[in-house]
């Protein structure tokens, strides 16, 4: 059964093509004229169930699909799906990809504030939240968001905090 849905407008034009002109749309419902047939064959043909044939228009694969009717000129299908050992060859590895976490390296550029900040959190003395903010205009709450979000969970740095007694809070990357 089909998951798609369909107008009833669509369901009728799409099963009638089917049904008696080998796919080639001829008939539309009554009700559908001028302004609403447009709109419907425009709905269709952006949904990709209908394609252009000549000056007319054609039933497409997914418009198959879409009624659950077998495409034309296809046979049933003897075998299971994903008997082709190019493609489970191909499914395998990109599945094994995905079961590591491979993620691309993250893009940054160098003159940008977070390299910059990056850069302070990288020296041997660190870098104070205020220190940060004075560099960059940043409040203090989108330093400490920064530190969670794009440091940590988007680029997998590791930042370190130490507080000397009456001083303020040093932030530096381990």
């Amino acid at each position: 059964m089909s998951t798609t849905q369909l107008t009833p407008a669509q369901h009728a034009i799409l099963a009638k093509a089917i049904n008696t002109s080998g796919g080639k749309i001829e008939w539309f419902p009554d009700n559908v004229k001028g302004g609403a047939r447009k709109k419907v064959l425009e709905g269709m043909f952006n949904r990709a169930f209908i394609t252009p044939d000549g000056e007319g228009w054609r039933v497409a694969a997914e418009g198959y699909d879409a009624l659950g009717m077998p495409r034309p000129g296809s046979k049933p299908a003897k075998a299971l799906p994903g008997t082709d050992p190019e493609l489970d060859a191909a499914v395998t590895a990109a599945e094994a990809t995905w079961a590591k976490g491979d993620k691309p390296a993250p893009r940054t550029r160098d003159n940008s504030k977070q390299a910059e900040v990056i850069r302070m959190l990288q020296r041997p003395e660190g870098a104070t939240i205020n220190q940060i903010c004075d560099a960059t205009g940043w409040q203090a709450h989108t330093v400490r968001g920064t530190f969670a979000g794009a440091f940590k969970k988007k680029l997998g740095l590791t930042i370190t905090s130490d507080k000397a007694q009456g001083g303020e809070r040093v932030y530096r990357v381990a």
